[in-house]
């Protein structure tokens, strides 16, 4: 496990903490026993604070494993409570950046699919409603035009599976790296040019607005 002290922390107070999840890290624990970030920011925690025992730790929201930047803990259960109350009324904001394949024509848009998480753990993108999809919208607006790429910033509307990565392949511009949506191009690692640059929410006690940034993570394709 990595050493609490190297925990990158963007926010902390009483009843919350934000960290930058690196690529390739799960957000939460699953059947593989691989570390987590959750297990991370426990283990800082208790060495920071000098807590005996098991650490309360909320788990508000998740990133895919290959997706880095901004995630928000609880580290009381009213403020878990709150926070979830937050994000399943779609109050909060999640401002993404990423580099995908080729030039967006309109350089900004709003898409609206219908998606269908596949067996596969990949999600299908459809035009109208079908069997077992959901809808998914988001919105992108192009900052940088390079040679062959772009850098879009992207605001989720709905927060479904894979969707950024699923929803900008089917326009024909997968995320720079992301192997599994059609991308041609090859990172270290297996990473993808995606992460979570911004998330802004009420302070669960405070109730001021609050706005965590993530700054590009390090294997962040320049040019």
């Amino acid at each position: 496990m990595a050493h609490p002290s190297d925990l990158p922390i963007l926010y902390l107070d009483n009843h919350l903490i934000a960290v930058c999840k690196p690529p390739g890290l799960l957000t939460q624990a699953d059947a593989s026993g691989s570390e987590s970030l959750m297990d991370q920011v426990k283990e800082w925690i208790k060495s920071e604070f000098n807590k005996p025992g098991n650490v309360f730790l909320g788990l508000i929201h998740r990133l895919d494993r290959n997706v880095s930047g901004v995630v928000l803990f609880a580290r009381t259960s009213k403020a878990a409570s709150r926070l979830s109350e937050q994000f399943r009324k779609k109050t909060t904001q999640k401002v993404y950046r990423t580099i995908v394949e080729g030039i967006p024509n309109p350089a900004q848009a709003r898409l609206s699919h219908h998606l269908r998480k596949e067996k596969s753990l990949k999600s299908t993108v459809f035009k109208r409603p079908g069997k077992n999809t959901q809808e998914a919208e988001l919105e992108y607006k192009t900052l940088e035009n390079r040679q062959t790429s772009s850098l879009l910033e992207v605001r989720l509307h709905t927060g479904r599976f894979h969707q950024i990565r699923a929803q900008l392949s089917f326009i024909d511009h997968p995320v720079l790296g992301d192997k599994k949506y059609g991308s041609t191009i090859h990172l270290p690692d297996r990473q993808i040019a995606l992460y979570a640059h911004q998330l802004v929410f009420e302070h669960p006690v405070s109730k001021e607005e609050i706005c965590v940034e993530s700054p590009p993570p390090s294997h962040w394709p320049m040019d």
